[in-house]
């Protein structure tokens, strides 16, 4: 048994280093293509740090016997998330390709739809599958918050903070960690942030466009996360023994 954790855990650790890999070359792509300054460069490098360092530290504490299709799916997208990331660190010193920007961040949008049907399809649905999920979409989610907050305002961060402040408070008040019932309704909302702030993003609508369109969805994240605090309050007497929520539940950003 020794040997198979062992085996295991080697084959876990080159999937993770793989995938820092992929991120620096990606990192370099861009680099060339575009002439990315320092901001860039160490934004982008840090992201590859930390994705590695946090998945490598969670794969040891899961355990799991492979790391499976929709996780390297997942990988994947937390790859062209760190070139987002690193395109928005560089846009504070000189304009980034919108283009670019924009194709990176649809590709990544997309994906999200499939690395969760290759987990069901494939038989490989993990918790730390579902949460790594959840903590690229809410990453992808802040950083267009605070590319679109350079041309429409810091009120637009409100959006992709709220979900960091959701598990702040989850800390203080235990009983927000409790399992919520699905809602399409929440999960549609959670995938309208990124769509519009991809769209405003990319500047292809007037400015009063955008902010409409930024503020609706602000308006309907609010409401999706006072919607559940709501039913979590009110249940949470009866949820106090239960085990934390599904994490692609009310924190899930697409």
């Amino acid at each position: 048994m020794a040997l198979n954790n062992t085996y295991d855990a080697r084959l876990l650790a080159q999937e993770t280093t793989v995938g820092a890999g992929v991120q620096l070359l990606v990192l370099a792509l861009l680099g060339t293509a575009i002439g990315m300054g320092p901001a860039g460069w160490l934004t982008g490098l840090a992201f590859a740090i930390a994705t590695w360092a946090v998945l490598t530290r969670a794969l040891r504490r899961a355990r799991p016997r492979s790391f499976g299709p929709a996780n390297r799916v997942t990988l994947g997208r937390a790859i062209l998330v760190g070139g987002v990331t690193a395109l928005v660190a560089d846009s504070f010193q000189s304009s980034p390709p919108v283009s670019l920007l924009v194709g990176l961040t649809a590709v990544a949008l997309i994906l999200d739809g499939v690395d969760g049907k290759v987990a069901r399809r494939t038989g490989t649905s993990t918790a730390l599958g579902a949460r790594f999920d959840m903590e690229v979409d809410a990453f992808l989610i802040l950083v267009l918050s605070v590319y679109v907050s350079m041309s429409l305002g810091p009120w637009v961060l409100l959006i992709g903070t709220m979900r960091y402040v959701f598990v702040a408070a989850a800390r203080v008040l235990p009983w927000l960690n409790a399992a919520l019932p699905h809602s399409m309704a929440r999960k549609t909302v959670a995938a309208l942030q990124g769509i519009v702030l991809l769209v405003a993003g990319a500047g292809i609508l007037p400015r009063e466009a955008d902010t409409g369109a930024v503020l609706l969805a602000l308006v309907l994240l609010v409401w999706s996360f006072g919607r559940d605090i709501v039913w979590l309050c009110r249940h949470r007497h009866h949820h106090a023994q239960e085990q934390p929520r599904s994490v692609r539940e009310l924190a899930e950003v697409g």
